[in-house]
């Protein structure tokens, strides 16, 4: 069964249009499963679409010997071809390969591809394709669509209502399952946690091998061992140097790593927001995890929230997923600190949040009171791990 997801729509509205469109994200998000669903719509819609491999190897070389072998390996058709293109990084060349077909034959196919990674598309994609394709980030499943996927539209159809003390207890509890197992749909369709763990320690290993492979990385061992310091670092500054020193390489080796984990959609690497640059700005970003199942292999930690030695930075990497889902973006969520170590969590557009496991230990007001004494027009709040649900999702509990 193949469950929807909510950037489906956003590709709707320009799938009929004549430019490509891409979608990225990190292996196992459910980009085919997405390429399917929009095959699906267009063929509901009267139209001719294709659905090709390009791990299928004789695909793969039809298509690199050149993009109008795309018409080979498609019947004749008298009208608009749609072709889904699943994995096109593999191609030697898919600027060339996409900027072909649409100047040349955008009257006849066009292409929905997906591909591995947006560090791929900015290896392989020697030109922008400005005004040529649409790319869409495809993420990890967000709370609701884990309820979907978990089979709870039941509750989710509650989620305007103020819930009884039955239904707050049973969202409270997927939601830690959630923060627990994460988003990657094959681990919520799972059955059992012990399925889950299972589940993740296969996306953990063999699937982020295929991106140190493909990547060109020499040791996958010192690969694994960043991620796994990162992980146990979670929301703190990421300082090349002495991640160099731990691992025993090269500054410009861990510089590497970090590019094709951010990459990878693996880790997320946020900037500091600033207004006076000498007094406030650090050059070196912050780090979270852009699924917390797979920050929780790496840690080897699947416990509940309550039971964790590292509950600031769990809810803080919560609140950065979902950060991140409602800006977009990650070049507009950015955190704030000074050369004397004031600091504020995230700073997003308008808002700024201060993330703590219980919002009634603020810590040291002084971080906050300099924060707001500089940017008074931005408003400031503290959030808590159910609090998240109350902001993001607006669930009333």
């Amino acid at each position: 069964m193949l469950y929807t997801r909510k950037i489906f729509p956003e590709i709707q509205e320009v799938i009929l249009r004549d430019e490509s469109i891409v979608l990225t994200g990190a292996r196992q998000v459910g980009k085919t499963s997405l390429l399917l669903l929009l095959k699906h719509f267009l063929e509901e819609q009267g139209k001719s679409c294709h659905y090709l491999n390009l791990e299928n190897n004789d695909h793969l070389k039809a298509l690199n010997k050149h993009p109008f072998q795309l018409f080979e390996l498609i019947p004749e058709s008298k009208v608009k071809q749609y072709v889904c293109i699943d994995e096109i990084q593999y191609l030697d060349n898919p600027t060339n390969f996409l900027k072909l077909l649409y100047d040349e034959k955008r009257s006849e196919v066009k292409v929905i591809a997906s591909g591995s990674s947006s560090f791929y598309i900015d290896k392989k994609f020697k030109d922008s394709l400005v005004g040529r394709k649409f790319l869409f980030e495809v993420q990890s499943l967000d709370f609701d669509e884990f309820l979907i996927f978990s089979g709870q539209n039941d509750l989710l159809g509650r989620k305007k209502e103020k819930l009884t003390e039955y239904y707050r207890e049973k969202l409270l509890t997927l939601w830690a399952q959630y923060a627990r197992f994460g988003g990657y749909p094959k681990v919520v369709l799972a059955e059992d946690n012990e399925m889950r763990r299972i589940l993740l320690e296969e996306i953990g290993s063999s699937y982020i091998k295929k991106d140190i492979a493909d990547a060109g990385i020499k040791s996958a061992e010192k690969y694994f061992s960043l991620l796994k310091i990162l992980a146990a670092q979670t929301g703190q500054l990421v300082n090349a140097q002495e991640l160099s020193n731990t691992l025993g390489v090269a500054r410009k080796t861990v510089e590497e790593y970090l590019y094709v984990m951010e990459k990878s959609y693996q880790i997320g690497l946020i900037k500091p927001f600033y207004k006076n640059i000498r007094k406030e700005l650090t050059k070196m970003p912050k780090v979270y995890f852009y699924d917390l199942g797979l920050r929780n292999f790496f840690l080897n930690d699947y416990d509940t929230l309550s039971k964790r030695g590292d509950k600031g930075a769990y809810v803080e990497n919560m609140a950065f997923r979902e950060l991140l889902r409602t800006a977009k973006n990650i070049d507009k969520v950015r955190f704030w600190r000074t050369q004397d170590k004031k600091e504020v969590d995230f700073v997003v557009g308008d808002k700024a949040y201060e993330i703590k496991f219980n919002t009634a230990k603020k810590g040291d007001k002084k971080s906050y009171n300099a924060f707001q004494a500089l940017y008074p027009n931005i408003e400031f709040q503290f959030l808590a791990d159910n609090e998240i649900i109350k902001i993001f999702y607006q669930w009333r509990i």
